[in-house]
């Protein structure tokens, strides 16, 4: 595998990008809007810059980096010629489905398809295809520059070869690829998931404020991050859907989203990417402070 496309220019898309390019694969990203690639191609580029201040890369290491990306808004230009597909779109079901139904018609035969969901059933997204084989999923973890694990997720049909290529191309980029079946949430989710909707229904109780039940967690169980930190990190939005598959798939109501959380979400309070959540991010995350709501 050596020409790789990744569909979606967001937080995981260009960081998937990142680390393919990085290594000496052709990349092709492809977004339906050139803004978001500009943004996504800046974003890399950043990144980059912050390997060359930490002198894990050279100058030009970024420039063969960047040399190694092409863009697309067709995403059948995007497509064509491409050894594995990344789609990195955002966690909508109905939109992976028919990102893949397109796939489907406008990639080669042997072009094995890959979904970076981090909850949602790989098996149902491979049934939208006539290759259901060729299906899986790769769910790397953010950021994806930095983070070493991706959790390698075989839907019911994925074969023995696509699963070996997979895990295979995954060590190829430097990463830890870990196997797992296709249950909602997965493993990582599965566990996070649970945990950081108890800390917002602590919140939410009054058993803590913000600032405590992050403090607790970090410096009794060693987390880099509190709970209530990470989720605006991950995206509100994105926590809410994935405990939402959880509860639906598995039908169990531990895994009922938190009240608080909804209304957050309902509110557009999303975390980082709005510039509020639990914090408040309007100098920046390094300078976050609890949001007014909560302090």
């Amino acid at each position: 595998m050596k020409n790789i496309t990744v569909i979606g220019a967001g937080t995981m898309g260009n960081g998937i990008v990142h680390v393919f390019a990085q290594k000496g694969f052709s990349v092709n990203l492809v977004d339906i809007s050139q803004a978001s690639i500009d943004k996504g191609l800046a974003t890399i580029g950043k990144n980059l810059d912050r390997q060359i201040k930490k002198e894990l890369i050279s100058e030009g290491d970024k420039s063969n980096t960047l040399s190694n990306i092409k863009t697309f808004t067709d995403l059948g230009e995007g497509v064509k010629g491409a050894d594995l597909v990344v789609e990195a779109a955002t966690e909508n079901v109905d939109l992976k489905l028919k990102i893949f139904r397109d796939l489907e018609s406008l990639c080669d035969a042997n072009t094995v398809l890959a979904t970076n969901t981090s909850s949602i059933s790989i098996t149902k997204i491979a049934a939208a295809t006539n290759r259901p084989d060729k299906v899986i999923g790769m769910h790397f973890m953010n950021p994806v520059p930095v983070m070493k694990l991706i959790e390698i997720i075989r839907g019911y049909s994925t074969s023995d070869e696509v699963c070996s290529q997979i895990v295979e191309l995954s060590k190829s980029l430097g990463k830890v690829p870990v196997e797992c079946n296709d249950y909602p949430g997965f493993v990582a989710n599965r566990i996070l998931m649970p945990m950081i909707n108890e800390a917002i229904i602590s919140l939410h109780e009054g058993v803590a404020g913000v600032a405590e039940i992050d403090t607790i967690m970090k410096l009794g169980m060693a987390h880099p991050m509190g709970p209530l930190q990470l989720a605006d990190f991950i995206g509100l939005d994105v926590c809410l859907s994935i405990l939402r598959v959880l509860h639906d798939g598995l039908g169990n109501p531990k895994y009922a989203p938190c009240p608080l959380l909804v209304n957050m979400v309902t509110a557009g309070k999303m975390g980082v990417k709005s510039g509020e959540g639990f914090y408040d991010y309007s100098n920046g995350f390094k300078d976050a402070k609890v949001s007014g709501q909560f302090s």
